[in-house]
């Protein structure tokens, strides 16, 4: 079943030095773009991180210092990537936790203002752990009847995560072939940031979602312990989630 697309889409994937959103870097991105009308494009490239890659996550992808060592930096490509998916959805595994948290996090830090507020979302691993709760290799294997070589390579998991998504629209008939609804059922919450630090609640507020303040409204929490701010703004979090709280506490600033 091919998917029904009112805009382009790309499925793209990371390889990285680790799993930190706020302090890993991007190693490889292979990005499959998707056309309504069904053509393809695609780009792939390795990344010099601009910091050393873990021996472990090398064993795990494949990647070491040396092979991208002579490689461009994120930032000598981020205007390419912010060109070639503009406009677009997005889908990914895995995506909506990591992948998309992390590619912010890159675009910030190269200063490139890359759009992110007016896209779906789609996570296929999201709609199979709702279905099948299995991994990419199984869910390849499972809905494709193929078996994903050369996993954790960028490429091959990026052409797989496209496969699924349309055999799970063939297989599954409460699925609807349309991207809205799609981003809707493979999102646990509606975020107000990417990594999920900060959501919006059923009154569409946002709130904090992990620790001492959890399900408190923003809002409140900067008016009553105005120190929580600070300590966030230092502290190990995501860029685009201090982006997200320091446009609250503008906003809020501007409406007294």
């Amino acid at each position: 079943m091919e998917l029904n697309l009112k805009n382009p889409i790309v499925f793209f994937d990371l390889e990285t030095t680790g799993i930190n959103i706020a302090t890993d870097r991007i190693v490889e991105i292979a990005i499959l773009k998707i056309h309504p009308n069904g053509t393809e494009e695609s780009k792939h490239f390795r990344v010099n991180p601009e910091m050393p890659i873990p021996k472990k996550t090398s064993e795990i992808h494949g990647i070491y210092d040396e092979d991208v060592r002579d490689c461009p930096t994120f930032k000598l490509i981020a205007k390419e990537l912010s060109k070639f998916m503009e406009g677009c959805d997005i889908g990914g595994f895995n995506s909506n936790k990591f992948d998309i948290p992390l590619l912010a996090e890159e675009f910030i830090r190269a200063e490139v203002d890359f759009e992110m507020k007016k896209r779906h979302f789609i996570d296929v691993q999201t709609i199979f752990h709702k279905m099948e709760k299995r991994t990419l290799e199984a869910a390849y294997k499972f809905y494709c009847d193929k078996t994903l070589e050369d996993a954790h390579s960028a490429e091959a998991d990026t052409r797989a995560t496209y496969e699924v998504l349309k055999a799970q629209l063939g297989r599954y008939n409460e699925l609807q072939n349309d991207i809205s609804f799609l981003s809707d059922f493979s999102s646990h919450n509606k975020n107000a940031d990417f990594a999920g630090r900060i959501i919006f609640n059923d009154k569409d507020e946002e709130v904090f979602n992990f620790g001492k303040y959890k399900g408190v409204k923003v809002t409140d929490v900067l008016e009553k312990d105005p120190g929580y701010y600070g300590w966030m703004m230092n502290g190990d979090f995501p860029l685009y989630t201090k982006k997200v709280l320091t446009n609250i506490k503008l906003r809020q600033f501007n409406n007294k």
